[in-house]
């Protein structure tokens, strides 16, 4: 052979070595880290024992990181952190010891949070009490929360907490099942908040509901807790013999109060039936309260039916107050429709009125009309008979046309016209 190509071959033979050294390599590592960690964590679990406080919990926490300890918690004060850390230095085995102790402070505010970081997990952060133990806190708080629920707590040692801590944050941490990922209960000093989507319809009524009964000494603060998304919203107003029922949904609790309001008058008295919930899902397009306003204009022309929103579009169907009411609708579905609804059916039909009112009423600064009339001949008698009695006031008439009045209805109003 050649002697120029020996030390070719020799470089061949030892890269040909390579890939079993790698291998062995690996599967000792493999073998031996966690061996290592093992022996790492045992030796520093002697120190660990020794930073016990009068909770009966040590302040020092460490993990093995391959061979290097990682060592964290809140010392007492700066001498005990570098006695331990000293002690931590002095052990056979780690490579390096990684300090993340800090000294306990006093918080002010004293503030602390639960978030909802995935479907059975909550991660803490902030302060904690340094009086109670870590260990004792998150069993606290487990306790208020689903079962399965895993605690990720960055949460520091802390003076300065409010009394009955521990019950104000399983308070909130119990809140927390209502909500979905991104939730947040949270306390500073003595005021609770809470913010964040509800997971459902019931749960948003819950949640709202145990809100009015916080632990005592606590107080609620900040509430931002939205309602869930539906995907069929509607909105639907009811009108019959006995008042007006509302189903459906409303995006937030000032629309729910404006459609009860709106009911409430267009009740005149009678019944409000109110089985609204609360829900997103709307067009961002539509005005909630524009949507609710332009439903009750359409419920004023039926004396019996109902006015629905669902699919993005608005109908009325049922009996109309009277024959007027009919075009009245159509003009209104083809003209007035707030932006983003569409129009759907007017399925109206006009039957005879029963009972046939008219009501004259007189006050201080007006007489109004208001109700039914046969003809526009009846009105214009009605009101010619009224002018001439009043000094100043106005004459407001809103009456509509109907047939069904009873005879000689014009003669029997005018005679009966206030002085």
């Amino acid at each position: 052979m050649p002697e120029s190509f020996a030390p070719g071959l020799r470089r061949a033979g030892w890269l040909a070595g390579l890939p079993a050294l790698a291998l062995i390599w690996v599967s000792a590592t493999l073998y031996a880290a966690p061996q290592i960690a093992d022996r790492l964590e045992a030796e520093g679990a002697t120190v660990a024992a020794g930073t016990a406080t009068a909770t009966g919990e040590p302040w020092l926490r460490l993990e093995a990181r391959g061979r290097d300890l990682l060592a964290a918690g809140e010392a007492p004060d700066v001498g005990e952190r570098e006695t331990v850390l000293s002690r931590l230095a002095g052990l056979d085995g780690p490579h390096r010891i990684v300090s993340e102790v800090g000294i306990v402070e006093t918080a002010a505010p004293f503030q602390w949070a639960a978030i909802r970081s995935g479907p059975n997990r909550i991660a803490l952060e902030g302060s904690r009490p340094v009086e109670i133990g870590r260990r004792a806190l998150e069993a606290r708080i487990s306790g208020a929360l689903n079962p399965g629920t895993t605690l990720g707590d960055t949460a520091r040692a802390a003076r300065g907490a409010p009394p009955d801590f521990p019950s104000a944050a399983a308070f909130l941490a119990a809140r927390l099942s209502g909500l979905a990922k991104g939730g947040r209960a949270a306390l500073s000093d003595t005021v609770l908040s809470l913010s964040g989507e509800a997971l459902d319809m019931p749960a948003y009524e819950a949640l709202r509901a145990s809100l009015s009964d916080p632990p005592a000494g606590f107080s609620i603060g900040r509430i931002e807790i939205v309602p869930p998304v539906v995907p069929d919203y509607r909105f639907v107003v009811e009108k019959t013999a006995r008042g007006i029922g509302l189903d459906g949904f409303a995006p937030t609790a000032s629309d729910r109060e404006a459609a009860l309001r709106a009911a409430t008058e267009a009740a005149a008295g009678g019944t409000v039936d109110d089985h609204l919930l609360a829900a997103r899902g709307l067009d961002p397009a539509i005005d909630p309260k524009g949507l609710i306003a332009f439903a009750f204009r359409l419920a004023e022309l039926i004396q019996s039916g109902r006015v629905a929103f669902a699919d993005g579009a608005i109908s009325v169907t049922g009996d109309a107050i009277d024959g007027q009411a009919i075009p009245d609708a159509e003009a209104l579905m083809r003209d007035a429709r707030p932006a983003g609804i569409k129009a759907g059916t007017v399925s109206l039909t006009a039957r005879p009125l029963s009972p046939y009112r008219v009501v004259i009423r007189r006050t201080a600064d007006s007489v109004t009309l208001t109700g039914h009339l046969p003809d526009t001949a009846t009105r214009e008698r009605v009101l010619d008979a009224l002018r001439p009695r009043l000094f100043r006031e106005p004459v407001v008439d809103r009456t509509r046309l109907a047939e069904g009045a009873p005879p000689d209805l014009g003669a029997a109003l005018a005679a009966a016209a206030p002085w």
